[in-house]
């Protein structure tokens, strides 16, 4: 009874923090209260934009103090643990599996035991299994079997059974096992490796088909977990492979950055890291092992979850009270689409996948430090905020209004890409700055659009071999692009004229934000864009930043 007490009472706390943060945030909105504005309020400073700036000060403060404390020596290490490292592969590109197997290869960690499963079983997935025994050998320590089946449809039973044994047998007798198996999506390919290793092993790492991982990414990843009995698991740094290849990559490149080393690292200084990426993570088997049957079948709404696998894997170690860290030391490279649509569906998959987990996370905010619940109700309803904030000041206010809201929004990312710059040591992040556009113009439609299609499963990007394009992101953003510029227009149109002081601001603000542009345009195309067009430098690039 005094556990259930102090569990509800804990409940009760966290729900009421969490409704006084939301609250606040949204008094603050509402009310609009400014402490300085000029006398015609052409400018102004108010509590709404003072909370967001203590957030982001906050933020980078904590992932500053993670980052010294990651640097510091650890204890001696003694590899006396068993681990398994399970790869999931679908319709890979061949170099990149390659590069991948490759690197596998050079782990420094003895005894590792790793197990590729193959979405597929078809002709057209053989080339996987002849780029594994290429790369890992054909001796008695590698060994593969193409299956007709899987753990949820093994055919016939006695065949089934049979079926099963054998890929137990053969993931646990063999340094290097290949599955393929009857297609099923990501999370039955992990679900195959997880429950084919079983109790066998001490730690899971997971791993895509597309990711060059570190050789010392194993070694590090189980520091933090043999440092501390209380962690359930790690993530690592996941860089770009192909940064570049486009814009694109390149401006996925500064993100992917900033979302791992500030983010994250702010979560990890509290234990509460709320994703650990699909790259390069690792978990307690022991855990896995226990919660391996509700992961697989969670559902949404009445229906089967087939994304967010590796979002879900790390809320089920939260929802076990376990902390969840993130490690610099532990690096990859990944491979991220080069084309804007297909970048546009990996994003409104990932969103999807965020805000159905942000409610599962939720139940869980008593049983962890105050700071996730903070975030969580910041970062979850931040988007509604920037979209009611738009929409407001492209329909009821002023076109200087609308200036200055697009010069806060690249003066934050300039300030965020300035701190990034000086944390990474690498002026290349104030590019940081230009992914703000992306994010206005594509990634906040693409949100509300998960959110409208949140039901809708499958693996969201298509394989790496072939590259389908699906236009149906497009659509959110065309309807998005029209909303502002009808504004814009209307706005314009109902303007009055413009008194001399507002017209002297809008000049000096014109000014301003094309000088902004014409900088970073130009210095982009002096910096990266001549990089983009040596495609064999761009590679040994990579691999020297790992």
């Amino acid at each position: 009874m005094p556990g259930r007490l102090a569990a509800g009472l804990r409940v009760a706390g966290t729900s009421l923090f969490a409704g006084a943060v939301l609250g606040g945030i949204l008094a603050a909105y509402v009310t609009g209260y400014q402490f300085i504005h000029t006398e015609q309020h052409y400018l102004s400073f108010g509590l709404y934009g003072a909370i967001l700036g203590l957030h982001l000060g906050a933020q980078g403060l904590f992932a500053f103090l993670e980052h010294r404390r990651m640097r510091r020596p650890g204890r001696p290490l003694k590899l006396a643990r068993s681990v398994a490292l399970c790869i999931a592969a679908f319709q890979e590109d061949p170099e990149y599996l390659r590069q991948c197997l490759r690197a596998v290869r050079r782990l420094s960690f003895p005894g590792l035991r790793v197990v590729l499963v193959v979405d597929g079983n078809g002709p057209g997935d053989a080339y996987m299994r002849d780029i594994f025994h290429e790369v890992l050998g054909a001796s008695d320590s590698a060994a593969s079997y193409v299956w007709a089946g899987n753990f949820h449809a093994p055919g016939p039973p006695g065949e089934a059974a049979r079926a099963v044994r054998h890929v137990q047998a053969l993931v646990r007798r063999h340094a290097y096992a290949c599955i393929l198996q009857q297609w099923g999506g990501k999370r039955e390919v992990m679900y195959t490796a997880f429950r084919a290793l079983g109790d066998s092993v001490d730690y899971v790492q997971v791993c895509d088909s597309d990711t060059v991982l570190d050789p010392a990414c194993t070694v590090e990843m189980l520091r933090v977990l043999e440092e501390d009995p209380r962690v359930g698991g790690v993530g690592g740094d996941v860089q770009i492979l192909n940064k570049y290849d486009s814009w694109i990559s390149f401006l996925s490149s500064v993100r992917y950055w900033m979302a791992f080393n500030v983010e994250r690292a702010c979560q990890s200084y509290f234990g509460c890291v709320q994703c650990i990426s699909g790259p390069l993570g690792m978990y307690r088997n022991a855990l896995l092992q226990h919660f391996l049957e509700d992961w697989y079948h969670q559902t949404f709404l009445g229906s089967k979850c087939s994304f967010g696998d590796d979002r879900h894997l790390t809320n089920r170690v939260l929802s076990l009270g376990y902390r969840t860290k993130y490690t610099a030391r532990a690096k990859c490279l990944t491979e991220t689409p080069t084309r804007y649509l297909r970048w546009l569906n990996q994003q409104t998959r990932w969103s999807k996948s965020y805000f159905r987990e942000w409610l599962y996370n939720a139940l869980w905010f008593h049983k962890h430090h105050l700071w996730m619940t903070y975030e969580s109700v910041v970062t979850g309803f931040f988007p509604f905020f920037l979209i009611a904030t738009v929409i407001q000041l492209f329909y009821r206010g002023r076109v200087w209004n609308i200036l200055l809201f697009l010069l806060t929004v690249q003066l934050v990312g300039v300030l965020k890409a300035t701190y990034a710059c000086f944390l990474r040591g690498n002026a290349e992040m104030i590019f940081m700055s230009l992914y703000s556009l992306l994010y206005m113009s594509s990634l906040l439609p693409a949100k509300m659009f998960a959110i409208a299609t949140i039901t809708k499963s499958g693996w969201g990007t298509s394989g790496r071999k072939t590259i389908v394009v699906n236009f149906i992101g497009l659509i959110p953003v065309s309807v998005w692009v029209a909303v502002l510029l009808g504004g814009l227009a209307y706005t314009a149109y109902c303007q009055d004229l413009f008194t001399d002081t507002e017209l002297a601001f809008l000049i000096a603000g014109a000014g301003l934000y094309a000088c902004y542009w014409v900088a970073l345009l130009a210095l982009y195309l002096a910096v990266v864009a001549r990089r983009c067009s040596k495609p064999q430098e761009r590679y040994s690039l990579a691999f020297m930043e790992v």
